[in-house]
């Protein structure tokens, strides 16, 4: 069993949570997409170098982030609220509960793209998370065609088919046929998975989820790069 090359209290990236030995944040050019995603993320999932949800902020050019607290159940101090949306503007909030996503419609310049709302957290956090704003917008689902087994190796899963916050949105980009924003979501995604096993030792599981990851075609030379050690590095 691989042990964690991670010490606690050791540095890590601000941005990408992972220590520098093993940071990816300039590896892959930030995800441009119509679509105006917020993430509302449970504070227990917050600061936790695995979360997905940090990542899609990270990744996603414009998405926000919104810290849930159940005390007082408010989104953070970023401004979002429904009523400063424009009034023909829509709001989705994404959880299996909700109404299939609706097809895909030809990019109108002229009007406003659809928000949607993310729910960041455990099964249980999402929700009460999703008790708390579903009045404030629409809910919707993934099409079935996202049902298959996720690909999240950091944690595990109830079911095969229950994704990552950031695989869930992959869905939501791959229903609105905006292929360049999924392609680009599912780079970033596969190497925090990846880095992240890495950085915990975890080299032979990292090396099986590697062999189906479409990482290896894309990113080549970085993966050389990251398997490397750098010199004067005691990190293994």
């Amino acid at each position: 069993m691989g042990r964690s090359v991670v010490l606690a209290g050791a540095a890590r990236c601000p941005r990408c949570s992972l220590p520098p030995r093993w940071c990816v944040c300039d590896a892959i050019p930030p995800v441009d997409t119509r679509l105006h995603v917020h993430v509302l993320i449970h504070r227990g999932e917050q600061h936790k170098p695995s979360s997905t949800g940090n990542l899609i902020v990270r990744a996603v050019n414009g998405a926000t982030c919104h810290v849930y607290q159940r005390a007082s159940r408010f989104f953070n101090a970023s401004g979002f609220q429904p009523n400063t949306l424009a009034p023909d503007c829509e709001l989705w909030i994404l959880h299996p509960s909700g109404e299939p996503l609706p097809a895909p419609v030809a990019p109108a310049n002229e009007s406003p793209s659809p928000h949607i709302v993310l729910l960041d957290g455990t099964w249980r956090q999402a929700g009460e998370m999703l008790r708390t704003v579903e009045r404030l917008g629409r809910c919707v689902s993934l099409p079935e065609s996202a049902a298959a087994p996720g690909r999240y190796w950091l944690r595990e899963q109830p079911e095969p088919t229950h994704l990552s916050t950031a695989e869930a949105l992959i869905g939501v980009f791959q229903a609105l046929a905006d292929t360049t924003a999924e392609r680009s979501l599912r780079l970033h995604f596969e190497l925090h998975v990846y880095a992240t096993l890495l950085s915990r030792g975890r080299r032979e599981m990292a090396e099986r989820y590697l062999g189906h990851s479409p990482l290896l075609a894309e990113l080549p030379e970085f993966l050389d790069q990251l398997n490397t050690r750098r010199q004067g590095s005691t990190e293994t």
